[in-house]
C-alpha cells in the first residue's frame, strides 16, 4: 500500500473505488515493527467492511522516533477527521507517544504473541498523566471503536454501526432459540 505520505507497505485493498479512499476519514494503522502486520489483518479488513479508509504505516517510538514524529506533524496538518490505532507489543512506547503528541483519539491494540503478554500488556494500560490511549486487545474490537468515534461525526457511518450491532443482537437471538429448542427435545 502506498500511503497519502509515499512510504510503501503491502496492503489487500481490492478493487475499491478511488472516492473510497478519498473520504476526509481515515484510521492510520501505525506498526510498532513488520512483525506486528499478520495481528492487523482483522482491523483491516473490519475497516473495509465499513469503507473507512486506513493508512498503515510502520515506526517505532523506540527506535524511530524523529521520523514517528514527522509522521505525526504531517497527519496533524490534514483536514481530516483521523483516529490512530496503534500496534505494539512489549514495551508500548508506540502508544503513549502517539497519543501525546496528536490531537486525535488513539486507541492501543497490543499484540498477544508472547509468553510474557500478561505483564507486557500494562505498558500499554499504564500511562503517565495526560496521555490518554484507549486500549482494546482485541482487533477487531479496536476497529470497531476507531468507527464509532468517526461515527460521531457522520450520520452514514454511525447508522452502519447501529446496523452491526443488530446483526450481533439477531445472532444472539438465533442461537438463543436453537438452544431452547435444543433443551425441549
Amino acid at each position: 500500500m502506498r500511503s497519502a505520505r509515499g512510504s510503501s507497505v503491502k496492503e489487500d485493498k481490492g478493487k475499491l473505488p478511488l472516492s473510497w479512499f478519498m473520504s476526509n476519514r481515515k484510521v492510520v494503522l501505525v506498526l510498532g515493527s513488520e512483525h506486528d502486520y499478520a495481528f492487523t489483518a482483522p482491523i483491516r479488513s473490519f475497516l473495509a467492511r465499513f469503507r473507512v479508509a486506513c493508512d498503515l504505516r510502520i515506526a517505532s517510538a523506540h527506535k524511530d522516533s524523529e521520523r514517528l514524529l514527522k509522521m505525526i506533524e504531517e497527519y496533524e496538518k490534514l483536514d481530516e477527521r483521523i483516529v490512530y490505532i496503534t500496534v505494539a507489543g512489549m514495551s508500548n512506547a508506540l502508544s503513549g507517544f502517539v497519543d501525546f503528541k496528536t490531537k486525535h483519539p488513539v486507541i492501543a491494540c497490543p499484540p498477544q504473541s508472547t509468553d510474557a503478554w500478561h505483564t507486557d500488556i500494562y505498558s500499554s494500560l499504564r500511562m503517565p498523566k495526560g496521555v490518554a490511549p484507549l486500549v482494546s486487545c482485541d482487533p477487531e474490537n479496536a476497529a470497531l471503536a476507531a468507527i464509532k468515534i468517526l461515527g460521531e461525526c457522520d450520520g452514514d457511518l454511525a447508522r452502519k454501526v447501529r446496523e452491526y450491532q443488530r446483526e450481533m443482537q439477531l445472532k444472539n437471538e438465533k442461537a438463543d432459540q436453537r438452544m431452547q429448542q435444543a433443551d425441549a427435545s
